[in-house]
Parts: C-alpha cells; structure tokens; sequence
C-alpha cells in the first residue's frame, strides 16, 4: 500500500488522497493577454524531477503542497500552504 503524510494527520493511505495539479504562480488577471493564459492553463512541465504538487486530503478537507520527486515517485515532504 502506497502512504502520503498529511500534514494535519500524519501517514495516510493513498486512497485518501487527490491530486490537484502543478503549484504554479496564477498570471495576473488585469494585465494577462491570452498568450499567457493559454500557457497557464495547457502548459505543464513533463520531465522528470522534483515538483510541487498540491494535494487534497478528504476525510478532512485538507490541501496541502507536496514535494515530490517525478522520476523516482518519491514523497520528499508535505506541507501547508505557507509554511514551507
């Protein structure tokens, strides 16, 4: 069984969990042109290394970032928006 650690409740199954996408700086609605919109919203990194993902914990209605590296699939740490 594969384990991700919530930040708020410890070591969790998998199964609890939902992946959110890509921690990604949002452009700035006012001065953004469609070009960068459209990069924002279809462009994503797709070789291996360590990302920032968000991840949504259910049963306690928790998001939380997770250092994670894509080559190995593996869990470097979790935390909460703002404390890293």
């Amino acid at each position: 069984m594969k384990v991700l650690t919530c930040p708020v409740n410890g070591p969790r199954s998998i199964d609890e969990f939902v992946y959110g996408g890509e921690v990604r700086e949002m452009p700035n609605p006012a001065a953004a042109g469609d070009a960068e919109w459209a990069d924002y919203v279809w462009c994503r990194q797709g070789e291996p290394g360590v990302r920032r993902e968000w991840w949504y914990h259910v049963p306690s209605g928790t998001w939380f970032v997770a250092e994670r590296d894509t080559e190995r699939d593996d869990v470097l740490r979790t935390y909460l928006w703002g404390q890293a």
